[in-house]
């Protein structure tokens, strides 16, 4: 793709993708729906170009939202749905778990720029009310040339994992003492086998404070368990982000969430 501006364009969205995100546990936002969850798409997923494996479970948020996640010359990103069991979703006309991802893979060096998430309130699951694409850092100006390549990779997942387990359930719900407590389940070959005791979670806030990260082998899914508590302290966000780790060594790939009132 080449693109010639007439006009400067200064926030302009390569590779744009849309999807759909009304709630899941960890954001029923007062919904009174039969089913567990109601959405398209589960995450954004990011390969950035230092080699970094991010997961951002979606939301829909009481008020527009919009994250940017810097980089340089990233190696792909898209939209997953990452539930694929019937019984996530119990809906025999719309069959949630039978959606596809969307996985975007530059070609080449796309430079500096942010992989941009917007996500838009919305009360029916009519309405795309999810948006992800690339901004360059600087503005595509009038008279002049810009080409980018890339594939589009649809499928259940993205391509090519990485050894790295991922994240596959974010669950938020009411804590002690005025916290919230998120509970996260992981799965992937690489927790299989390890010593619990040597396994650490780490978990870092922007705001507020983190309590109680417990980690934990979890025999109903193989995978294992990453369960922690925030105390706001009255922020009106906080910026959460979480890893396994053994010895260091990263386990899983990075789990990032704004968390708002």
């Amino acid at each position: 793709m080449t693109l010639f501006p007439r006009q400067q364009i200064d926030l302009p969205g390569i590779a744009p993708l849309t999807s759909m995100f009304l709630f899941d546990a960890n954001d029923r936002n007062a919904i009174d729906d039969y089913r567990p969850a109601v959405h398209d798409s589960d995450g954004l997923a990011v390969r950035n170009g230092r080699g970094e494996e991010i997961w951002r479970p979606l939301q829909n948020p009481t008020d527009l939202q919009v994250s940017s996640f810097a980089d340089l010359n990233p190696r792909g990103f898209g939209l997953i749905q990452r539930q694929r069991n019937f019984g996530a979703y119990e809906d025999l006309e719309s069959h949630f778990e039978k959606r596809p991802s969307l996985w975007i893979e530059p070609i080449g060096n796309w430079g500096e720029g942010v992989v941009s998430l917007i996500e838009i309130p919305t009360k029916e699951e009519i309405h795309d009310n999810v948006v992800a694409f690339w901004k360059p850092h600087d503005v595509l100006r009038a008279k002049g040339e810009y080409a980018y390549t890339y594939r589009l990779h649809w499928g259940a997942e993205k391509p090519d994992p990485p050894p790295l387990a991922k994240f596959t359930k974010t669950r938020i719900g009411a804590g002690p003492d005025n916290t919230r407590l998120f509970v996260l389940e992981l799965i992937g070959e690489k927790l299989k086998g390890i010593d619990p005791a040597k396994v650490r979670g780490a978990v870092s806030a922007d705001k507020g404070k983190i309590r109680n990260v417990v980690t934990q082998p979890n025999p109903e899914s193989g995978g294992w368990r990453l369960s922690f508590q925030l105390a706001p302290e009255k922020a009106a966000a906080v910026e959460l982000r979480s890893q396994l780790t053994l010895n260091d060594d990263p386990l899983s790939e990075v789990w990032i969430y704004r968390w708002t009132p």
